[in-house]
């Protein structure tokens, strides 16, 4: 055990960490799953390219009624015994999903069933990281989670594409089997809390939801952080959903549709990791959102105009270098200036707002041109990121909360 300014850091945080970040992992793989084969799975099912990326649109619309219940029952009934309701209803639905993958209605209503489980994973990550981390560790912690969605959706571009050749219903049913194991493995090593706080009794109390609720949507810091997620999120899952649709009038196919995405994800990863620590150790947050947002705007040009596939992957690590670093770090911010709301309050109401971002989904195929180019679309997204760099001008740190501990 660590012991820190005179609280305890137990080593099996590290392990509960993992078995929630590999549910995490499993929820985006099967996110996302459809989205680099989704000309060809709207063959296989004789649907419309529109149905198949609805499948990945329902995880965010289902969102959205979701959210605050799923938060009351995190900090109500605790993170353990909420996000074991999430992890067993995605290891049922996906299993499901595979078993009935030859048909897109079945697939349809399985998918709504995965994503009534996401809430409960996706509104935890401030929890799990207050429940067992201290003060200097929680924004690594939520990074080291987002690095689990970022490489679950990863492998979820990546692979389909490549396991083409076993058939798409072969395929659900392998990643429901591992969306099983992940659940099963959560089930066994993850702990609600350790047995003693790991920082200081005046960081560790929270109010109740209801006043936590109407204290955060009084904070400025909160609603300026909620426009720049609810921008960032409308670009990340429109170019996520739309992946092949974007670069295939430039003449790039589905394998780079997945090599795309996956580099898009790649570097979000490093930037996942690597910022977060090194904002745990500054105590800063405002500034490392203001150097993500504004410095991924040129790698957003580039996925809207580049035609050579090397300098079109390059663009994608670093637009999601940039851009994906700025949520843990972010999350951790809205944390601190909405305290004392509790964790999963605060976790839920931001996820909450960048879910409905699903409407630039729909957007962004409404505005293809005739020749289903979307050009028009990636331009709207360039000005929605400069849009959220700008705000972060407006931002302010909160003194005396980060470095506490």
């Amino acid at each position: 055990m660590n012991q820190t300014s005179g609280f305890t850091l137990y080593p099996k945080r590290w392990v509960v960490l993992a078995a929630f970040m590999l549910i995490n992992l499993a929820i985006q793989l099967l996110w996302i799953s459809y989205a680099p084969i989704n000309g060809s799975a709207a063959e296989y099912y004789g649907v419309s390219e529109l149905q198949i990326g609805f499948l990945a649109m329902s995880f965010m619309i289902a969102f959205i009624p979701l959210s605050i219940p799923v938060s009351w029952l995190i900090d109500t009934i605790g993170f353990k015994f909420a996000v074991s309701i999430g992890a067993i209803l995605m290891g049922i639905s996906g299993v499901a999903r595979g078993l009935a993958a030859d048909n897109y209605t079945l697939v349809l209503i399985s998918t709504i069933g995965l994503a009534a489980a996401q809430p409960f994973l996706l509104n935890s990550w401030t929890k799990a990281a207050a429940n067992w981390f201290g003060p200097k560790e929680r924004a690594t912690a939520v990074g080291l989670v987002i690095l689990a969605n970022l490489l679950g959706t990863a492998i979820g571009m990546v692979l389909p594409p490549a396991l083409m050749g076993m058939g798409i219903a072969n395929m659900q049913l392998a990643f429901g089997g591992f969306s099983a194991l992940t659940a099963i493995l959560f089930l066994i090593f993850a702990r609600d809390k350790p047995a003693t706080p790991p920082c200081p009794p005046e960081m560790e109390e929270r109010s109740l939801m209801l006043a936590g609720l109407k204290h955060a949507i009084r904070q400025p810091g909160f609603w300026l952080y909620a426009a720049i997620w609810f921008l960032g999120m409308g670009v990340f899952n429109g170019i996520s959903t739309w992946v092949e649709g974007i670069i295939r009038p430039r003449g790039f196919s589905a394998m780079d549709a997945g090599t795309m995405g996956a580099m898009l994800i790649l570097g979000g990863l490093v930037g996942a990791v690597a910022i977060p620590a090194i904002s745990d150790r500054s105590g800063k947050r405002v500034p490392f959102l203001r150097i993500g947002m504004f410095l991924s705007i040129p790698g957003l040009i580039g996925l809207t105009l580049v035609n050579v596939p090397w300098l079109l992957f390059a663009c994608s690590f670093l637009f999601g270098f940039f851009l994906i670093s700025t949520s843990p770090v972010g999350m951790q911010y809205v944390a601190e200036v909405t305290y004392p709301t509790p964790e999963g309050t605060s976790n839920g109401l931001i996820q909450l707002i960048g879910q409905a971002s699903v409407v630039f989904v729909y957007i962004m195929e409404a505005l293809k041109t005739g020749e289903g180019d979307f050009l028009p679309a990636m331009l709207v997204c360039v000005a929605m990121i400069f849009i959220g760099a700008m705000i972060t001008l407006w931002m302010k740190d909160m003194k005396n909360r980060v470095t506490a501990g």
